[in-house]
């Protein structure tokens, strides 16, 4: 897709428009095995006491992320997911609509590349994705802020996550279709040797273990961030790290890798615990 026309930081402040997504149970249990609930599980795909795992908004919320993109403000075929946050405001219910707005909030310039920051926020909740966008860079903008670098201290949590083959088979039918993610030919064709896990889908998966460990419920999750490092290929297993809050209300600090790669950097999960 070209990307003639205004220059990367032109589009801060766009309005991307308004959606109403509707969705029901069938939705929000579908969504809990994708990232990995178990049929035990019961309140997360049992519809007589259904919860719903705030990550769930982000599906419906992938429209903003894609309306940038049809708008020709960077490449769709190069640019890349680099983080994700989400501010939980209310729980979601188990089934409904979700009104939601968008705009781009901040573009920021590292030179050869430009990082788009798409917000959406709605009363449940806000959600901002980063978008690592390659030879957008270069406008003049400000280049903010630096990954966090690697924590030296020893982590209170060592977590392992088994994914299943199944999970992005299952995920992509919430609405992110992109054909890299089950067809081994549009994997080659992205620079992957086969399929691989959606980021989002990874992302939501480790905040299931994460709540355990600080028991906690995965329902409970108030804030999450995490930035995207490399591909996650169904069936890999992850090695999640935690570190106990740095301070009030920070949240726990988390990192994951498959053997020995980083997968999930600087990762933040903050969860309401009942007391």
């Amino acid at each position: 897709m070209s990307t003639d026309g205004p220059s990367a930081g032109e589009w801060i402040g766009r309005d991307l428009g308004k959606r109403t997504a509707a969705y029901d149970e069938r939705d929000v249990i579908l969504y809990a095995l994708a990232v990995g609930a178990a049929p035990a599980d019961l309140d997360l795909v049992f519809e007589k006491r259904l919860r719903v795992l705030p990550t769930f908004a982000l599906t419906k919320a992938q429209w903003a992320p894609d309306t940038l993109g049809s708008l020709g403000a960077f490449d769709t075929r190069t640019t890349m997911h680099a983080s994700q946050r989400l501010r939980v405001l209310r729980p979601l219910p188990p089934a409904g609509e979700l009104t939601m707005a968008s705009h781009v909030a901040r573009v920021w310039d590292k030179g050869s590349a430009a990082i788009f920051e798409v917000e959406v926020e709605s009363e449940f909740f806000v959600a901002t994705w980063s978008l690592f966008a390659p030879g957008r860079g270069g406008f003049g903008g400000e280049r903010g802020p630096s990954a966090p670098g690697r924590r030296d201290t020893p982590p209170r949590h060592e977590l392992r996550l088994a994914t299943r083959p199944d999970q992005p088979a299952l995920y992509r039918l919430l609405g992110d279709r992109h054909h890299m993610h089950i067809d081994p030919e549009a994997a080659k064709a992205a620079g992957m040797p086969r399929p691989f896990m959606h980021g989002l889908c990874t992302l939501a998966a480790v905040t299931l273990p994460l709540a355990a460990a600080v028991g906690a419920h995965p329902a409970d999750l108030v804030e999450l961030e995490g930035r995207f490092a490399s591909p996650v290929f169904p069936g890999d297993r992850l090695d999640v790290r935690g570190w106990e809050p740095g301070g009030p209300g920070e949240g726990m600090l988390f990192d994951a890798a498959v053997n020995g790669t980083s997968v999930l950097t600087g990762g933040r999960a903050q969860f309401r615990v009942s007391t």
